[in-house]
């Protein structure tokens, strides 16, 4: 029974969830793990629910299922059938989703195979690939509503043109998933659907805003994921669940058809982008997108095709390494996994340097209240407007806004600072002959549920405008060596209340991610870069 209109329209939206699931693909919860184990991370890797073979296609990489669905030996039903199964179980560890598509996605996999037969030729570069989307994401005909809850009936017209073109070029999508209220928070938690966990440590978050397409990629519930990324809602769940997450140049990948408040607000421009488990994977999906032409639809993109960019060698690069924003220190995980980056980039013959970051407190100070230029009149109006309670980490967001909008003469006085900043930042890398920077993707690894406040490391370089991907290291935090710091001295109130959050064995088998940073549009740059340095660090020994 529902007490109130705002929790009539959320459990519609449960229902639908509830109704799109397929009983025939779900355990007894008999046979799911117990509340207490909290790492489930593999658990899926065992279960006789997927059959051997659906295990292997699961645990390949999109480059490699085009290859085996263009020679014939993999059909697209297969493949979607496979990432489907796999899906609704990991949604029984982590509640994930937002709604399965599973008879749109399986009619599109059987036309792809239609297809195949009568040409002997694939449909695109992404063909028979499943991919996941953050809810607020278009789907023709589907509920669009961006986690708030006045916004339950509010149904998409047409698809967001980046799925439009990822369909053309033969994407299937399959599954959509979970965002935080308010889509502002490192978190995954709203009042329709509930929280979204990680799967490696069940009492830490899977990162936020796009959450639910961190756990997808981070359980291969999908080859490829969509999600948003505005402060690091990308880069921050991907590196979280253990995958790779790009943050592309601003007006590159097309916008149109994300539902969100807000809109035409460009001081700060959010970006659609990719979660993958592979480098590759990630190129070969924004090579289809590029090679559409979106600005041809969308007039506002900048009509820059994808160029080829011939793999780096070590002496190629060099990267410059930022250990410390200047703001809040790191935590001991990801300076031990900084280390040993390091370590392992200069044996394999990279130039490393360290880099001391440019003015970060004045870069936040900028970006923080360009976010909300209208005061959060969008967000606060909706909250207001359907009656939710507003979550903690809602308020403690929105609460960075100004009480008052600004002025049209104050945002222009801060788009110039803006500018001044950026042009700057990118002198500094000049001068100091950095091609590319190493830094920590989160001050952590995955926060506690429900706390996850910092967002600088990545939200820096939205300001600045620059590409960027978290890759994981292949460490996970052990308790055993990932001590808290004796000689640490917080150098502010903030610092130590991000550093009071640390206790090692709260965090234990969380994965370590770190965050490679490019020049502004060099996103293929980028990608190539990434691609060496993250084999170089994940290389064991």
């Amino acid at each position: 029974m529902v007490s109130s209109e705002w929790e009539a329209k959320a459990e519609h939206c449960r229902t639908i969830l509830q109704d799109s699931l397929n009983p025939a693909w779900l355990l007894a919860q008999e046979d799911l793990p117990s509340a207490d184990e909290l790492n489930v991370s593999s658990f899926i890797d065992t279960c006789a629910l997927l059959s051997p073979r659906e295990h292997k296609i699961t645990n390949s990489d999109g480059a490699d299922l085009v290859i085996k669905m263009a020679a014939g030996s993999l059909t697209a039903v297969e493949t979607v059938t496979a990432f489907l199964k796999r899906a609704h179980i990991a949604h029984q560890l982590t509640n994930f989703a937002t709604e399965f598509m599973v008879s749109d996605a399986l009619k599109a996999a059987a036309d792809l195979d239609a297809y195949y037969k009568s040409t002997g030729k694939i449909k695109g570069a992404l063909h028979g690939l499943p991919i996941s989307t953050k809810e607020h994401i278009g789907h023709q005909g589907r509920i669009c509503h961006s986690a708030y809850v006045a916004w339950a009936d509010n149904i998409a017209t047409e698809d967001a043109l980046i799925v439009q073109i990822a369909k053309e070029a033969g994407a299937v999508f399959h599954v959509r998933t979970n965002e935080p209220q308010s889509v502002m928070h490192l978190d995954c938690s709203n009042y329709i659907y509930g929280t979204t966990v990680n799967p490696h440590n069940r009492r830490l978050t899977c990162g936020g805003s796009s959450g639910g397409e961190g756990v997808s990629l981070g359980l291969r519930c999908a080859v490829l994921g969509l999600g948003t990324d505005l402060g690091g809602s990308v880069r921050v769940p991907a590196a979280f669940c253990g995958s790779y997450g790009l943050r592309t140049t601003a007006l590159r990948n097309p916008y149109k058809g994300i539902c969100i408040p807000g809109a035409g607000q460009e001081s700060i421009r959010c970006v659609v982008s990719p979660l993958a488990n592979s480098v590759a994977d990630l190129d070969l999906f924004q090579r289809a997108i590029i090679e559409s032409e979106p600005w041809e639809t969308e007039t506002s993109l900048v009509p820059l095709q994808w160029r080829s960019v011939q793999p780096y060698s070590p002496q190629d690069l060099t990267v410059g390494v930022i250990w410390d924003d200047g703001v809040v220190h790191p935590h001991p995980p990801v300076t031990r996994a900084l280390k040993q980056a390091v370590n392992k980039l200069k044996e394999a013959g990279i130039k490393v340097v360290d880099f001391d970051p440019f003015n970060h407190q004045e870069g936040w100070a900028i970006i923080s209240t360009l976010y909300f230029p209208d005061g959060a009149r969008a967000q606060k109006d909706l909250l207001d407007l359907s009656g939710e309670p507003v979550a903690e980490l809602t308020t403690w967001i929105l609460d960075k806004a100004r009480p008052e909008p600004l002025t049209v003469t104050e945002n222009w006085e801060l788009n110039s600072r803006r500018d001044a900043y950026r042009d700057a930042y990118h002198q500094l890398m000049r001068q100091r002959g950095v091609d590319f920077l190493l830094t920590p993707a989160y001050i952590g690894c995955a926060s506690e549920l429900g706390t996850a406040q910092y967002i600088q490391y990545t939200s820096i370089w939205n300001m600045v405008d620059w590409p960027c991907i978290t890759f994981p290291t292949g460490l996970k935090v052990d308790p055993k060596i990932d001590s808290i710091e004796s000689n640490y001295q917080p150098r502010s109130a903030e610092d130590e209340r991000e550093y009071k959050k640390y206790a090692p064995e709260i965090f234990t088998d969380a994965p370590i991610a770190l965050q490679v940073v490019g020049k502004h549009f060099r996103d293929e740059e980028t990608i190539a870069a990434t691609a060496l340095i993250s084999k170089i660090v994940q290389k064991s020994g």
